[in-house]
């Protein structure tokens, strides 16, 4: 039938001309199940066993939120008396919506397809559901896989709520910076890559059998109005439609795309009618669509209700009009009852053919078969919630942020940031979203101070500290169309701080936020987080610092400095990054029992707090903190939290100058005592090798109570010989709140040692004697304190920030967990001064004992270990020393010590959980700290604890075995 708006004939040949393309074979029908006879036989019964008012119900999906309980009684009424084929569901919850689809779907006679909205996932319309990034975020990505990944976890969460449809995904070409409607819903504005995202996203949707929808037809892309409020038009030819707007159908198509959506826009360049929406014009759907561009699909109207097309006519007369034009599915109609009524009566009157309505009727049921309807169970309520946030989803997640990161500039490779003992670094924040995420996140890899001011000139003066300034844009992350543009004010601020400082731009906002930026000759370095979400903030620390590369590719392009396709890719430097523990094999919820046995610990009064860190292949898995710092519940346990390391000071602090003076060929396994102390050369210790010294098999004491003989006598109070309360000239060394020691202390030490008796026989046992000796020689032959020398060569360059020895030089005492209320010989809490007596005696500097640190410091230092030597592109040891030192050369001997580091127990009794690695290594402390490395399985495992405070004779944790049962849950957590 010629309808009264159709294009002249040769309109039409010049259109088929242009959108007639034989590049795309024959279309398969995209709505055809498996058992296409079983499909056809059902859905020729359903069809033949309705009349006309139920056939035409079948066209109309109606719209509901579930959170309004009015609008349900609206859809009781139109399943009843309008018979409707379709929901689409919009706000809401999970749980109320499932309810509301089971009564439902229980009501119709037919059963009725769901659709949703959840282009970024069931949150985008839900909640208590998760979001996947936005499109323009993943239009950054280059591995098109993790596009899939995403369309399928999205469709795993809508078929498991009864949603059939998702209308998803978005294939708008943005060419228009300013779309107020597309914008971050877009995969950028390059055609192929647009393509390329959109049909990954769409075959993930289909593995999980939720059918996919293409829109907005024929693009939406390049408008700057939004078609909810007015109709958009689209002034191109005919020609660019087909090459630009177009070209993702055409791709799609073919593939199987199972519907398209009908935008709502004017296009004159295809409808000759004017201001007609693309929505009602036969030319466009019918003759361009299904005819030119094969297309078999299911096609909807964007939402009837819309101003874009109801604006101009009365409810019921809009979908007719839109139906005549080729649309199969009526999507949200201002009045189902009117519609029908209209469209009845143009069946009745011949307007449509029966053949006509049949076609849409039949794919719409065909698509009902085909996602399982003719069969239909009610959605399970039970562990909805956990079905719709798995940790398979925070994974993925990860993943794609991880993945889009983009460094559009990087001048003199400023990214990553590298020779932290070299940097000082500035932390600046634009915008009105939180960048708290960020700055933590940084500050695990380096001190990063937040500075601000009121006024500008303030600022400048404050950076001129720094060497390193980061900005931090930070946007709302609350929806794709919240603010994202720079202030005027933040724009001349950020001219001023690139112009007198090495600065890096951090957005986490859409890229178009650059456009706004007037130059960029001054920034050194650009990335693009693309949204403010606290995971978009951590990944970009990690990838600033060089602990996970920078991959992503700029969807769209910024002025002429940055095309679209723009990025640079960086290379990781071996720093620690931080996840979840299934991105390296292992299960959360077995981690998670670490909880139960920590806070049984702490109950139990085994320790009152503790940080616990695992992490496996370079990534940190489990980093919490748990109790206080005392029983008293004071000050919880953070990650800043300051622990005295006890013992670990001899792997952490001794060892690693050990090995690098062994690389250096100053000293050897071979070395003699005599000869690192000559003062030893007429001792009975002269010939004590350096490998036996740190193997605890060279006769040596096992301790010896130094301070002893600096009390009296008889008292056993301390002796005025010795001690003052005030530093004097001779007496400079603070043993602990007014408490100062002689200053040659430290030799009568050594002379202590030199004088000592050997053990009658050669046997293992634990001494802490070589690593007072080697903490003299080793400042003997630097020149320096071992303060010095390790924070110049270990710690500084790690960014091992909170570790080292006197932290009351550097840090508040109440950011330090005291160790002991000491009623022997110090007589005050100790809080903030080593534990161990004897180093306490050498003011606090000890070579094995007298260190501190959080447990993600240690951690940089095992990784370094396994790393074989390097972290952070800093080579620290070479990894033959490291693995000559990590030997255990008495085995045979059941000695299972290496050279300074301990190993797994030989028989039943040591110090590990009797499930790691023979190559595995580490060392525990006796103010209840424990650290261990396996290069078999890569894991790290660092403990920290206070369990000496208020007594050291609360051996409670160690006679339970906490820490080894901790480790032995992070070894059953290993998947793989």
């Amino acid at each position: 039938m010629k309808l009264k708006h159709s294009l002249p004939a040769f309109i039409l040949f010049i259109l088929s001309f242009f959108f007639t393309a034989p590049v795309i074979a024959q279309s398969a029908d995209p709505l055809l199940a498996e058992d296409r006879l079983a499909q056809k036989a059902w859905v020729d019964s359903i069809y033949d066993s309705m009349n006309l008012e139920q056939k035409v119900g079948q066209l109309f999906m109606a719209s509901i939120w579930s959170k309004n309980a009015n609008e349900a009684d609206t859809i009781r009424k139109q399943i009843k008396e309008h018979h409707i084929g379709g929901l689409i569901f919009s706000k809401g919850g999970p749980v109320q919506q499932a309810r509301l689809t089971n009564e439902f779907q229980e009501m119709s006679n037919v059963p009725l397809i769901i659709g949703m909205d959840a282009e970024w996932g069931l949150a985008m319309r839900l909640d208590s559901t998760y979001a996947l990034p936005w499109n323009m975020t993943l239009g950054a990505i280059q591995d098109d896989k993790l596009l899939e990944e995403a369309g399928a976890a999205i469709s795993r969460h809508t078929r498991r709520l009864g949603v059939h449809f998702n209308f998803a995904p978005v294939v708008d070409i943005n060419t228009n910076p300013e779309n107020p409607i597309i914008g971050n819903r877009s995969f950028g504005e390059d055609k192929e890559n647009v393509t390329l995202k959109a049909l990954a996203f769409m075959k993930g949707m289909h593995s999980e059998g939720v059918l996919s929808n293409a829109k907005h037809f024929p693009g939406h892309g390049d408008t700057d109005s939004d078609s909810h409020k007015t109709l958009p038009t689209i002034n191109f030819s005919a020609e660019r439609i087909n090459e630009v707007e177009l070209y993702p159908y055409k791709e799609l198509i073919p593939e199987g795309l199972s519907s398209t959506m009908v935008a709502h826009l004017n296009v004159p360049a295809l409808e000759a009618q004017e201001a007609k929406p693309a929505s009602l014009s036969k030319s466009i759907i019918t003759d361009i669509l299904k005819r030119n561009m094969d297309f078999n699909g299911l096609i909807f109207t964007d939402a009837l209700d819309m101003k874009g097309v109801s604006r101009d006519k009365e409810p019921g007369e809009v979908d007719l009009d839109a139906f005549l034009a080729g649309n199969d599915v009526l999507l949200m109609s201002e009045d189902v009852g009117k519609a029908s009524k209209s469209i009845i009566e143009a069946v009745n009157t011949g307007i449509i053919s029966e053949e006509r309505l049949e076609l849409s009727v039949k794919k719409i049921l065909k698509a009902k078969y085909k996602v399982g309807l003719n069969e239909f169970k009610p959605i399970e309520t039970e562990n909805l919630y956990d079905d719709l946030n798995t940790i398979q989803d925070q994974v993925l997640l990860e993943d794609l942020f991880e993945n889009a990161i983009t460094l559009l500039k990087n001048n003199k490779a400023v990214v990553p940031v590298k020779k932290l003992d070299k940097q000082r670094i500035a932390y600046v924040n634009f915008g009105n979203a939180d960048g708290r995420e960020f700055l933590d996140q940084m500050r695990k890899y380096a001190l990063v101070d937040w500075v601000k001011a009121e006024k500008l000139s303030d600022l400048l003066d404050k950076l001129d500290d720094y060497n390193y300034v980061v900005v931090g844009f930070h946007k709302p992350d609350s929806s794709p169309w919240s603010s994202y543009k720079f202030t005027d004010k933040e724009l001349v601020w950020l001219h001023e701080i690139a112009r007198k400082n090495k600065t890096v731009l951090s957005l986490f906002a859409r890229p178009y936020a650059l456009l706004d930026v007037k130059s960029f000759a001054n920034l050194e370095g650009i990335i693009l987080g693309y949204q403010n979400h606290p995971v978009a903030q951590r990944k970009v620390a990690q990838m600033l610092f060089g602990a996970i590369e920078a991959k992503g590719k700029l969807p769209v392009s910024i002025k002429d400095e940055f095309p679209v396709g723009t990025g640079y890719i960086t290379r990781k430097i071996d720093r620690l990054n931080y996840g979840l523990p299934e991105s390296v094999g292992m299960n959360s919820a077995r981690l998670k029992e670490i909880d139960s046995i920590i806070n049984y610990a702490i109950e139990k009064e085994m320790t009152p707090g503790a940080q616990i860190l695992v992490a496996r292949k370079g990534k940190v898995v489990y980093n919490k903190n748990f109790g206080y710092q005392t029983y008293e519940k004071d000050f919880p346990v953070t990650d800043t939290t300051i622990y005295d390391l006890a013992s670990l000071t001899k792997i952490l602090a001794t060892l690693p100058l050990v090995m690098e003076l062994d690389e250096k060929e100053v000293v050897n396994f071979d070395t003699k005592l005599s000869e690192l102390l000559p003062e030893f050369k007429d001792s009975n210790k002269k010939n004590i090798r350096l490998q036996d010294m740190l193997m605890h098999y060279a006769r040596l004491q096992a301790w010896i109570p130094f301070y002893i003989s600096t009390l009296e006598p008889k008292s056993r109070k301390l002796s005025p010989n010795y001690y003052s309360e005030t530093p004097l000239d001779d007496r400079k060394i603070q043993v602990a709140n007014h408490m100062f020691i002689r200053d040659d202390i430290g030799d009568t030490i050594v002379n202590i040692i030199k004088d000592s008796e050997l053990e009658k026989r050669l046997q293992y046992k634990y001494s802490d004697l070589p690593y007072y000796l080697l903490k003299y020689y080793i400042e003997s032959y630097y020149n320096k304190s071992l303060h010095e020398i390790t924070q110049e060569h270990i710690y500084e360059k790690l960014g091992a920030n909170y570790t080292g020895f006197l932290p009351l030089s550097r840090f508040d005492t109440l950011q330090i967990a005291p160790t002991e209320n000491d009623q022997l010989w110090r007589h005050q809490v100790v809080r903030g001064f080593v534990h161990d007596q004897g180093a306490a005696m050498q003011g606090g500097v000890g070579g094995h004992a007298g260190l501190f640190s959080t447990a993600n410091d240690v951690a940089k230092i095992m990784q370094t270990y396994l790393n074989g030597g390097s972290y952070g592109d800093e080579n620290f040891i070479d990894k033959e020393i490291i693995d000559k030192y990590n030997t255990c050369y008495y085995c045979e001997d059941d000695v299972r010590r290496g050279v300074g580091f301990d190993k797994p127990q030989l028989g039943k009794a040591g110090p590990t959980c009797n499930c790691v690695s023979m190559m595995s290594f580490g060392h525990s402390g006796f103010t209840g700290t424990f650290a261990w490395a396996d290069p078999e399985e890569e894991i790290i495992y660092v403990f920290l604890s206070n369990r000496t405070f208020p007594d050291s004779n609360n051996r409670k944790l160690i006679r339970e075995d906490i820490r080894s049962e901790i480790q032995k849950v992070i070894y059953e957590s290993i998947e793989d």
